[in-house]
């Protein structure tokens, strides 16, 4: 089904009088690279597909990229993350909350990600982005460990942006949020932003509140004719609760309450974190040389599972990159990319009991340090062949020294040092039959080693020989093979199509020690071999009338090839469980969105969209016996596409949204391989009913 299309996108003609487009690059794989040029599937995200988001949490700008499964448990910046099947797994009881893994995150260049593959979004709101790419090919031949995919965030506004920006915003279930943002332009190519967000909201949920303050900071000068420096803060106070995962009879009697374990130990997070980072970049004839430093200081308090726990750490690190151009001939161009990352997060956890209250008794019940470091080394090679670089051959490889450090200060005997290495290479090849019209084919390795709650194993009624690293989990390790194709064109003035756009991808990956949660997310083990194949279509029509739709399509077949357990056969010794053959948990068949968008000239500017979001039935568990149900919803936004001006240099934008216009009853999360009470998995996290948001801006110039 998939190649006829493929076949008669790529059959398609250009016009006579299409007009060429400005290129289009891309930065997300640390060079500036036309998007065209480039043999992985890569989506681009403005400010302006942001229109009436509500940006808590980074699901708002993730709808509408194929491949990518962005679930808001509890409608604020929990948000669950997977992209091709990568992140599927965190999702559960354990450290699972308020982060993701498998997904590199980078905001403004600086990784979010930890140096074990977990992310938190702690420091990212909407309301500071300015630009997002997503690269929803495997990028650890680029990025390392935990690159599955990767979502880079910029805050540096553009020059034309207005100067000063305050935004209030309030909304359904006690959403209250206030953004203030300003930017201007220094000269020489320089910038300074600047924003405040205020966000809180009392949930829908029982023991769902949150709140989160977050101060972000970017510059970027001039300090040579070729040579800029950046400097980029960032500062957040951010708490939430937890309501859990409920039964299916919870859902249907009071999808509203929260699971009772969950309240009685009032489970929560309150996370304190900073980033200061500086960049150096200068480019001379033929050679970019760039190089950052950053440092992140963390204080994380957190109820979690029967303890209250303290975490103080800092997660510091820096790279250094190398661009070299080489003309070989008149035909042939040569770019060599080299460099090497260094991150580094250890501290304290401190691990009290918990009062009936959920608060912090005085009794100290761990004390450890947990460290991880991460040394990667890259080099890619990528020639430009032929008259108009109609070619681009890409070649490279990355290694990779994830090391955990595990020191218990009360039990030394259970202290653990443990390296996991890789290398991971890849090769791409792009033909560019237009230079807005490319097809490409890729294969590339991936690497992941297990996150560090996942090495970190517990005892079970000390039947367990423990140690502070699990020996029995090993780094996954994967294979893709993708083809694709992407097209860019805006027509003549004689057409009623004005521009459109579309990329398809089609990707088989063969997995190899599969992480699997299981029990909640409160053990994890390798699998065995897992297959994931699927296709993703993303496109975009604009007419002259004002009307555009977007769509973004994804079909996947994840399943288990080798998978034989015998965890879930306690008390029966040598009863194992074959799994081979059944769906991967927590992965979705099919997923698609629609947008359409309608602004009529009469009317300017007023700007309506329609959304619709769609959802198959997935399995919430290996043995494929917990389905969480498919669902659709709709969204409806009404406001101002363009600033209606007040005064002089002052203008006003506004919106109104309503998320879940026909107020649709559905699963928007589950807890993987969920525990079992009285014969029911408590897995089901329901999703929010129709909700409302108002939001306004004032601009100033």
């Amino acid at each position: 089904m998939i190649a006829p299309i493929l076949a008669a996108l790529l059959a398609l003609q250009v016009p006579a009088d299409t007009v060429v487009l400005p290129p289009l690059t891309v930065t997300a794989t640390r060079q500036t690279t036309s998007l065209f040029a480039v043999p992985l599937a890569v989506t681009q995200l403005k400010k302006a597909d942001l229109f009436g988001k509500t940006g808590y949490g980074l699901d708002d700008a993730l709808a509408l990229v194929p491949g990518v499964v962005a679930q808001s448990r509890y409608g604020n910046q929990d948000v669950r993350i997977t992209i091709r099947g990568y992140g599927a797994r965190g999702a559960g009881d354990r450290s699972n909350a308020g982060t993701t893994r498998g997904i590199r995150v980078l905001l403004d260049g600086f990784p979010e990600t930890e140096p074990d593959g977990r992310t938190s979004f702690d420091g990212i709101d909407l309301a500071a982005a300015h630009a997002i790419e997503v690269v929803r090919s495997n990028a650890s031949a680029v990025w390392g460990n935990a690159a599955g995919g990767v979502v880079s965030i910029s805050t540096l506004p553009d020059a034309g942006d207005p100067r000063v920006t305050l935004e209030p915003m309030a909304g359904s279930f006690g959403l209250r949020r206030v953004t203030a943002r300003s930017g201007l332009g220094l000269g020489g190519g320089g910038i300074v932003g600047v924003s405040f967000i205020r966000s809180a909201a009392d949930g829908w949920r029982a023991h769902s509140a949150s709140r989160r303050s977050l101060l972000n900071i970017s510059l970027l000068a001039p300090v040579a004719e070729r040579t800029h420096i950046g400097v980029y803060a960032v500062g957040s106070d951010n708490t939430f609760r937890i309501p859990g995962s409920l039964t299916a009879a919870q859902v249907a009697a009071d999808p509203r309450q929260a699971n009772a374990t969950y309240v009685m130990r009032d489970e929560r997070r309150e996370n304190r974190v900073a980033r200061l980072g500086l960049t150096l970049d200068h480019q001379a004839r033929g050679v970019g040389l760039g190089a950052m430093l950053y440092i992140n200081p963390k204080a994380l308090q957190r109820s979690e599972r029967g303890t209250f726990r303290d975490f103080t750490r800092y997660h510091l690190g820096g790279n250094g990159t190398a661009r070299i151009a080489t003309p070989f001939s008149a035909t042939v161009r040569g770019t060599l990319l080299v460099g090497a990352d260094y991150a580094l997060q250890d501290g304290p956890a401190l691990f009290y009991d918990l009062t009936l209250q959920g608060t912090r008794d005085t009794t100290l019940r761990d004390n450890k340090s947990e460290g991880a470091r991460n040394i990667g080394v890259f080099v890619t090679e990528e020639l430009s062949l032929g008259s108009g670089d109609r070619w681009n051959v890409a070649v490279g490889a990355r290694y990779d020294d994830i090391t955990y450090d595990y020191r218990d200060h009360i039990k030394p005997s259970l202290n653990a040092r443990r390296s996991f290495t890789g290398v991971t290479p890849k090769i791409g090849v792009t033909y560019r039959l237009t230079p807005q019209h490319s097809v490409y084919a890729s294969v590339g390795g991936g690497i992941e080693v297990p996150a560090g709650n996942e090495t970190d194993p517990v005892s079970t009624f000390g039947q367990d020989t423990v140690t502070a690293i699990n020996p029995l989990l090993s780094p996954i390790r994967s294979t893709t093979y993708e083809i694709g194709t992407k097209r860019a064109w805006t027509l003549g003035e004689s057409s009623f199509i004005r521009d459109v756009s579309y990329d398809v991808a089609l990707y088989h990956t063969a997995v190899r020690d599969e992480i699997v949660p299981y029990r909640g997310g409160q053990f994890y083990f390798a699998a065995g071999r897992v297959r994931r194949r699927g296709a993703e279509l993303g496109a975009r029509i604009a007419t002259r009338g004002g009307v555009s739709l977007q769509a973004a399509l994804t079909w996947t077949d994840h399943r288990y090839t080798r998978y034989v357990v015998d965890s879930v056969h306690y008390g029966s010794p040598g009863a194992f469980a074959d799994y081979s053959g059944n769906r991967v948990v927590g992965v979705p068949a099919f997923t698609g969105a629609f947008a359409l968008d309608v602004m009529p000239a009469a009317v300017k500017p007023l700007r309506v969209r329609i959304g619709v979001e769609t959802m198959s039935s997935f399995f919430a568990d290996d043995a494929n016996q917990v389905e969480v149900p498919a669902f659709r919803t709709a969204n409806l936004t009404i406001g101002t596409d363009n600033p209606v001006a007040l005064s002089s240099g002052l203008g006003v934008n506004a919106f109104v949204t309503v998320h879940n216009l026909f107020d649709r009853r559905y699963i928007a999360s589950a807890f993987l391989n969920p525990d079992v009470v009285a014969g029911e998995p408590v897995a089901f996290e329901p999703g929010l009913p129709r909700n409302v948001v108002v939001g306004v801006s004032f601009l100033a110039r």
